[in-house]
């Protein structure tokens, strides 16, 4: 089967090579605002369904991965910063506070139900001094990162604990989930006939 993953993430795209699949990236080109009121959860599977779609109504044979990361600071949705500045900003809103990832994860292939789930990781920021905050961000430059760290490298040391069920939906692509959904799609990377 063609296995195409939906996203123009690098991280994303280092994730699925993990499962030792052949596949192909196609960047979906989906607009990732948010509607007025939709919570984390909701845009996070609305837009890892747009992206599997898009890609999916141009290669209707293969079986298509979306995937997308909303996280959540109580009801404040944050996004990639884009600069020092908005990741200063958002560090600082951390400190001391948890900050949930919704991580939406979409699977479609040929006549077959599309299969869909959000993924939730909980990051438990310490308390966060301002030179901590200024020498992470000049070591990691985590500007395409939502939340403004990379948990991967040394944004590890900004934080006093993890809590969810599969560590690679913080990464922004569940692996856990994914394994599922693509065996039920005919493709387990276990299988050796693949």
């Amino acid at each position: 089967m063609h296995l195409i993953l939906a996203s123009s993430s690098p991280y994303r795209r280092r994730l699925l090579e993990r499962l030792r699949l052949p596949f192909e990236v196609s960047a979906p080109g989906v607009d990732e605002a948010p509607a007025a009121g939709e919570s984390g959860p909701a845009l996070a599977l609305r837009l890892a369904r747009e992206k599997a779609q898009a890609v999916a109504d141009v290669n209707p044979a293969a079986v298509v991965i979306g995937s997308d990361q909303v996280p959540c600071l109580g009801d404040e949705l944050l996004r990639k910063p884009g600069s020092e500045e908005n990741a200063r900003k958002q560090l600082q809103r951390c400190s001391g506070r948890s900050v949930v990832f919704h991580t939406g994860l979409v699977v479609l292939a040929p006549d077959a139900e599309p299969l869909a789930t959000v993924v939730p990781f909980t990051v438990h920021f310490r308390v966060l001094q301002t030179p901590a905050i200024e020498r992470y961000l000049a070591l990691d430059e985590p500007y395409d990162c939502a939340g403004s760290f990379k948990w991967e490298s040394l944004g590890i040391a900004l934080f006093e604990r993890l809590e969810g069920d599969d560590p690679t939906a913080l990464e922004g692509l569940p692996l856990i989930a994914l394994c599922g959904m693509l065996r039920e799609s005919g493709l387990d990377p276990l299988d050796a006939d693949i």
